[in-house]
């Protein structure tokens, strides 16, 4: 009986169960937990991001697998999850950020760019007829010379982290995320830490291919994204598992 109750409010995205539960957002977040890992790290000095890209086949194109996205200048975004998802979510977050720009002549904050995606993704779980978005995002970047960090979550709500995980592993990697930050560690420190998260949780080690970083430093506000050769030498240095 209860079972067949439960399947009635699984089929009504607006209709909240008798003990306040919205079961497709609940579901929303499993798709994120099925997604490969991406981590976040904040410090004194910039923002990390970091994706776990790894193919499902040797004939995939690795360019075409894409988990962290340049927003803005100043502004990067990691994603886990459905893709497609990801990428409708970006275009809202790249359109609000050009229409600031346009409208203020000056850079979006990143407060306000993550709460008006997240005003965007709240109206899919009240909406008939649609699904929530199965995907989590990380938004980080620089605001007003402070570095950022910011979580989006299926629900809508946004959560600002100095150090977090999404995806797959996300317990795992949180873990230990908690027991190794410091807020003194600089930006280079927090390349090494948020690689070493997803090393942790790689069965295999990490390989320069299957993994993508980006930063955003205090002192010129500019997305950057690393490289696989500065990838490689980054792992080497550290001794996880890098190309050999």
């Amino acid at each position: 009986m209860q079972g067949n109750e439960q399947q009635a409010y699984d089929r009504g995205i607006t209709i909240f169960s008798p003990d306040g539960r919205l079961y497709q957002v609940e579901y929303a977040r499993e798709a994120v937990k099925r997604g490969t890992p991406s981590v976040g790290v904040r410090t004194a000095d910039g923002v990390v991001l970091a994706a776990d890209r790894h193919a499902r086949s040797p004939l995939i194109e690795r360019d075409s697998i894409e988990k962290i996205h340049e927003i803005d200048d100043h502004v990067g975004v990691a994603s886990a999850g459905h893709v497609a998802d990801a990428r409708q979510l970006i275009d809202v977050a790249r359109r609000q950020a050009q229409v600031n720009r346009l409208r203020y002549d000056e850079p979006a904050a990143v407060e306000a760019l993550t709460k008006e995606v997240t005003d965007y993704i709240q109206q899919y779980t009240q909406t008939g007829g649609a699904r929530p978005f199965g995907v989590a995002l990380l938004v980080g970047g620089i605001e007003d010379g402070e570095p950022r960090l910011f979580e989006t979550d299926p629900s809508g709500t946004p959560y600002e982290w100095q150090a977090v995980a999404i995806g797959g592993s996300r317990d795992d990697i949180q873990s230990f995320l908690e027991d190794e930050y410091s807020q003194e560690m600089d930006l280079e420190g927090g390349v090494e830490l948020a690689l070493r998260a997803l090393a942790d949780v790689a069965d295999d080690g990490l390989d320069a291919t299957g993994v993508d970083i980006a930063t955003v430093d205090v002192e010129t506000e500019q997305f950057h994204s690393l490289t696989e050769s500065e990838i490689e030498d980054r792992l080497a240095e550290f001794e996880l598992g890098g190309d050999e």
